[in-house]
């Protein structure tokens, strides 16, 4: 037994309590739920009931003994002192108010069948808890949770891209450039690829972003690349000519050592996503003037399909060569790179300039996009949800991140539809026998 599951039975009302007494015999009833808290302080806020002809309005505290309230110390704490109401699962002390009189407490009842399924559900080992029970819950009202996860996902990210705002006092061209080389690190070195670019300011990039081969010197020694040397021509040639631009420009590399090589193919190593990302810098002006005119939204892919220098096209790092090496950016990558960043940036940027579009913009781009193929969505699939595109596949992953990942069933629209279920089934059955 836990206190979030006792939370669980009051919210949605599926308590079992033919009538509702408080421990010492008088009948009262519930009139509001009140507000769900999620921070310090009682459980439920402005609730409101009425013990015989008085109707009371304050708080809501749970817990599964009332001796709890001793060991939870509130009654040293004056937030709890408007607790109107004390629901417990066991009634093993009775509680004061300060003036002597007794909390009222209820000792609330339901159906224990469904807590074992819920314990069978927290304790299932797939990645989905519920994979084996999501049939159960109607295709519609599973659309409509995704729709919520996928307004969660965006907010998540666009409150991300405003932190990186605030850092540059508003600079949207040296925010999204920091927001592009996140998303080129794809997961496994974003943060390395989001420090290089905090450490080396747009304004110096564009120093040097008509020649390749200072652009590359100027963004493999930023990122510390160059830290332990290499037998290799081009290494020696970028690196001294490195040398030369840290020194006039005062600049201050990233350590090399917290690049992430180990694992990784020799497609996604960081020294080929570093080459890509300098081919793309080279063209930043052009890009961003794309990405913010919505009516060349289209058009940003053709950004995108480049080919990094030739060194790049037989090489994964420095010294290493590979017989047969992708080193062009692929669609795949263009979708998580205009999923995670351009999309999200797109919304924000619209958004603050008080284009209406903003939404609908952001809507149609991931619904172009195929959805993602990886362990999450395949998990997904596998259970009898398969997304139609981006859109939808960034909903699951939300879910499975917020909710299967950190065991929050009962915070989750579909784990509530689930247990909703299997208690009206439970019913059914009782009344049958």
């Amino acid at each position: 037994m836990n206190e979030e599951f006792l939370h669980f039975i009051f919210q949605y009302k599926l308590w079992t309590n033919k009538k509702l007494l408080l421990d010492n015999g008088e009948e009262f009833e519930i009139l509001e739920i009140g507000q769900h808290n999620f921070n310090s302080g009682p459980d439920f806020f402005n609730s409101k009931i009425k013990i015989n002809d008085t109707i009371w309005v304050g708080n809501i505290e749970i817990h599964i003994n009332s001796s709890d309230w001793f060991n939870h110390n509130h009654q040293n704490d004056l937030s709890y002192d408007n607790v109107i109401l004390h629901i417990v699962f066991c009634n093993d002390k009775p509680i004061y108010y300060k003036n002597g009189n007794e909390i009222p407490t209820w000792e609330i009842q339901f159906d224990h069948a469904l807590f074992n399924n819920y314990s069978k559900i927290q304790n299932n080992e797939q990645q989905i808890n519920c994979e084996d029970l999501i049939k159960l819950v109607e295709p519609e009202k599973i659309k409509l949770f995704l729709e919520k996860a996928a307004i969660d996902r965006l907010e998540y990210k666009i409150s991300e891209i405003k932190k990186i705002l605030e850092k540059t006092n508003y600079n949207w061209e040296e925010t999204f450039y920091i927001c592009l080389a996140h998303s080129f690190g794809f997961n496994i070195n974003s943060q390395p690829f989001e420090m290089m670019a905090t450490q080396t300011p747009l304004n110096i990039i564009r120093k040097y972003d008509h020649d390749m081969y200072l652009l590359e010197a100027l963004l493999f020694g930023q990122s510390g690349l160059f830290e332990i040397s290499v037998p290799d021509t081009y290494f020696a040639k970028l690196a001294k000519e490195y040398q030369f631009i840290r020194q006039k420009h005062n600049l201050t590399p990233i350590s090399g050592f917290i690049w992430k090589m180990s694992k990784t193919r020799p497609s996604n190593f960081p020294h080929v996503r570093m080459g890509q990302f300098a081919k793309i810098m080279s063209s930043f002006q052009g890009l961003f003037s794309a990405i913010t005119d919505e009516t060349k939204f289209k058009d940003i892919k053709k950004y995108f399909q480049i080919i990094p220098s030739n060194y790049w096209l037989s090489h994964y790092a420095f010294g290493k060569s590979a017989s047969y090496l992708v080193t062009r950016l692929g669609k795949t990558s263009f979708d998580s790179i205009a999923i995670n960043t351009i999309a999200p940036f797109l919304y924000i940027y619209f958004q603050t300039f008080n284009n209406e579009k903003s939404e609908e913009l952001y809507y149609n781009w991931l619904s172009e996009i195929k959805p993602e193929n990886n362990t999450e969505i395949r998990t997904w699939k596998n259970a009898g949800i398969s997304p139609q595109n981006a859109y939808e596949s960034q909903s699951l992953l939300q879910i499975k991140k917020e909710y299967c990942d950190k065991k929050n069933c009962l915070y989750c629209n579909i784990g509530y539809e689930i247990l909703n279920k299997i208690n009206n089934i439970s019913t059914e059955e009782k009344i049958k026998n």
